[in-house]
């Protein structure tokens, strides 16, 4: 399961690397991504994640790749999709901004509920989500920054097309994808926290019946 999640993750960079529509777009998508890969990489041992949290790390990594080869304006089966449905724009980014939501909670979940930081589960969902809204006004900040920087060559990385209410409906939509997983996910995260929880105790009881006389 380690080296598959490792393969797909590699191998979807090195394509979305590979030229790229814009190559300074290209960095800044994915810098998030790698980020991550380290932060995962340096954890593994001390406080290895669910699966459930995993995937859906590796879900979202995927989605800022193709964002960042394609842009999030250009993306090719979203300008289809765009044409099927008449929409004004090519909404990737917003499919970008609800996994923003989306994944992050559940990761806030899983440290928040391990460490026993916070105690029942009402609260537990609700700073979960209060912290994938910081994380997604954050980084409508980063994207302010980068554009007050760069200029025009922040263009692409905002994937704005034009629209007025693009920062507040981003945020809108992380806070949609924040409140979708608890809903939807919370029972099953909470089963892979309890099996995960219980394996050094099955390691030890594994180990003592192996144990010679």
């Amino acid at each position: 399961m380690q080296w598959l999640w490792i393969s797909i993750f590699f191998g979807v960079l090195v394509w979305s690397g590979i030229n790229p529509h814009d190559t300074f777009t290209w960095f800044l998508e994915v810098v998030p991504a790698l980020l991550g890969i380290v932060a995962l990489a340096i954890t593994r041992k001390s406080f290895p994640l669910t699966p459930l949290v995993y995937t859906l790390i590796l879900i979202h990594s995927i989605i800022l790749m193709v964002g960042g080869h394609y842009t999030y304006a250009e993306v090719p089966l979203f300008d289809w999709i765009r044409e099927i449905l008449h929409q004004d724009r090519n909404n990737y980014d917003k499919l970008g901004h609800f996994a923003q939501g989306f994944v992050p909670v559940m990761i806030a979940r899983e440290i928040l509920a391990r460490k026993n930081i916070v105690n029942g589960k009402r609260w537990l969902a609700f700073l979960s989500i209060c912290f994938a809204l910081a994380l997604s006004a954050l980084y409508e900040l980063i994207e302010w920054w980068v554009a007050l920087t760069t200029g025009d060559d922040a263009e692409a990385f905002l994937g704005t097309q034009g629209y007025v209410w693009d920062t507040q409906s981003d945020m809108a939509l992380a806070l949609l994808g924040a409140i979708v997983a608890i809903v939807i996910l919370s029972r099953w995260h909470d089963r892979q926290i309890e099996l995960l929880s219980q394996e050094p105790a099955n390691y030890n009881n594994k180990s003592k019946k192996e144990k010679p006389a």
